[in-house]
Parts: C-alpha cells; sequence; structure tokens
C-alpha cells in the first residue's frame, strides 16, 4: 500500500506531462506518480515513463472510465488527482494531502474558482459553467462548495473504495462532489492557483456538448439521492397544471351548475391523480435511498478496518 499516490489521467498530453511529473515528484518526494493513458497518440505513455511514472492503460476512452480503473486498481492512504496538463500547481499538493492524513478529511477540493481561474481562463463559457453548476449544487444540497468542477482533488482510501463511478465522461468530477454530500463525507476546500494550458496544449472538454452532460449528471444524481424532493416538485408542477384545467370548469359551474367543458375536468383529475402517484412514488423510493445510505455506512466501517490493517501489516 502507497502513502500517497498521485493519479494522473492523460489523453494527448506530451507537451505537458514531463513538467507536471517533475513538478509532483518535486512536492511529494515519497509519493508514487501513476500516469493512466488513455488511447494517446503523441506518445504521452513514453514520455511519461522515461520522466518515472509508473504507466498504465485505460482503453475505453473517458475520464470516468480512467478514473474507476485508477480507484479499482490502487491502494493508498491519500491520493492526489491532478490533470496532465499542467494547470494545476503541484506546490498546493502537500496541504492537500495533509488534510485526509492529518485532518481526516474525505474529499479535498483544489478551488480554482476563488483565486486565479477567471482572469486565466480564456473560455467565458467555461467560466459561466462552472458558476452556474456550483450555485445549483450548493442550492439543492444547502452545501458551500467554492469549485465543483475542478480536477485537482486529494481523497481518502474510504472515499476511493466506496466512490461508485457511473459516469465516463468529464461530469465524473461533478459526481464526486455529489456523492461526498449525499454521503455526509469530509470535504474541504483548499484555494489554488490555476494557469491556462500552455500554448499548443488544446483542452480535451467540449464547452456545450460536456456542459450539458455535467447538467444531465446534476438532474439525474438530485433524482437518485433526493427522491422524495425531485417528485414533489413534479407533484407540485402536476397539481398546478391540474389546477390549470380545473379552474374555468369550476368558473362555469358556480356560474350555471353545469359542466361543459368534460375534457378539461378529466383532464385535471388525471393530473391530479399523476400528482399523488409522483409523490408517493417518490416517498417510497427515499425509503430505499435511506436503506442504501445505512448499507453505505457499515460498507464504510469496513473499508476503514481494512485500512487499519494494511498499516499495520505494512508497519
Amino acid at each position: 500500500m502507497d502513502k500517497i499516490a498521485v493519479l494522473i489521467p492523460c489523453y494527448n498530453e506530451s507537451k505537458t506531462i514531463k513538467k507536471v511529473i517533475e513538478d509532483f515528484r518535486k512536492a511529494l518526494p515519497e509519493a508514487k506518480i501513476y500516469v493512466y493513458d488513455n488511447n494517446s497518440k503523441d506518445k504521452t505513455d513514453e514520455i511519461a515513463r522515461e520522466a518515472g511514472a509508473i504507466v498504465r492503460y485505460e482503453r475505453k476512452q473517458g475520464k470516468g472510465n480512467v478514473i474507476r480503473t485508477m480507484f479499482r486498481e490502487i491502494d493508498a492512504e491519500c491520493y492526489i488527482m491532478t490533470d496532465g496538463d499542467d494547470t494545476y500547481p503541484a506546490e498546493y499538493a502537500r496541504e492537500m494531502c495533509n488534510a485526509v492524513l492529518e485532518r481526516n478529511a474525505d474529499m479535498v477540493i483544489g478551488d480554482r474558482l476563488s483565486s486565479t481561474y477567471f482572469t486565466e481562463n480564456k473560455r467565458p463559457f467555461h467560466n459561466l459553467g462552472n458558476v452556474l453548476v456550483r450555485k445549483l449544487i450548493n442550492i439543492i444540497y444547502k452545501s458551500d462548495i467554492r469549485d465543483v468542477m475542478t480536477g485537482y482533488r486529494a481523497f481518502s482510501y474510504q472515499f476511493v473504495k466506496t466512490f461508485p463511478v457511473l459516469s465516463k465522461g468529464f461530469e465524473i468530477e461533478t459526481e464526486m462532489t455529489i456523492h461526498t454530500l449525499d454521503k455526509n463525507m469530509g470535504i474541504e476546500n483548499i484555494i489554488i492557483e490555476y494557469r491556462d494550458r500552455p500554448e499548443g496544449s488544446k483542452s480535451k472538454l467540449n464547452t456545450y456538448s460536456d456542459g450539458m452532460r455535467v447538467l444531465k449528471t446534476i438532474v439525474t444524481l438530485y433524482k437518485n439521492y433526493r427522491p422524495l424532493s425531485f417528485f414533489s416538485w413534479i407533484s407540485l408542477l402536476l397539481i398546478l397544471v391540474g389546477i390549470g384545467f380545473l379552474t374555468p370548469v369550476l368558473i362555469d359551474y358556480f356560474r350555471t351548475g353545469l359542466v361543459p367543458k368534460m375534457p378539461s375536468f378529466v383532464a385535471s383529475i388525471f393530473f391530479f391523480i399523476c400528482a399523488i402517484q409522483s409523490f408517493f412514488g417518490g416517498l417510497i423510493l427515499q425509503n430505499i435511498v435511506k436503506s442504501h445510505k445505512q448499507e453505505f455506512e457499515i460498507e464504510l466501517n469496513e473499508w476503514t478496518d481494512k485500512l487499519k490493517k494494511l498499516k499495520q501489516g505494512k508497519n
């Protein structure tokens, strides 16, 4: 078992990967550095191996797929996840590790948005998207996450081994954040400086398609983690639609004593029934989620015990 493992998912980062490895080796000399190549065509893997990293491969394309394999294969007391594009300074890694190893944080977020991100990042829609996603999640989960989509994070062993990776692409960071909030795990925000990609290095993130995937992920996870709240909103919307159909029927009835708009009356009853079904469906799912949380706490305790045994065997 490693004390600290630096995880670097890479796809065509030949221009920057050597510097990233050298910077993190200097910042964390005791750490093992793992580069997972995701079908690069520019010899990223060869450069990383020459720089001293442990190079492994993930053939299924997408950052989420890479992280799933990393988390399964590597055992460490503390994990640092960073990108291979040299946008995240390695000098913050020690502070992030200390939050996990000394203060028992389960996830440490490298907060770009509170420092240089908006001046360094030259893509205005990325800036807008980051702010929108952060505010949306903080409203839904009543949290104070400063940077939801940062790729610079530290994790505990317990988080890595209990996190179910569902996303395949760049929405993985959003999934990590929501999972940690939902399971009431320890989170810290550490402000870091951010620098834009060097000239010649191209981002793989598509502002529009990946942005839509992130928003879809938020909605899906909100439905999965907070079903009663999610389906209550749908129920409320259905009630309002039903009232919209019923109102003119009631007006005619109180004025004439007749119900001439029978289709509208039937439609309103239909929407009211759907609203009731939606609410009780959310209530049933909420009980299932509660049961899953109880099982998760038991699983978390089991992984904590396993970590203690691994440490004892290491000593």
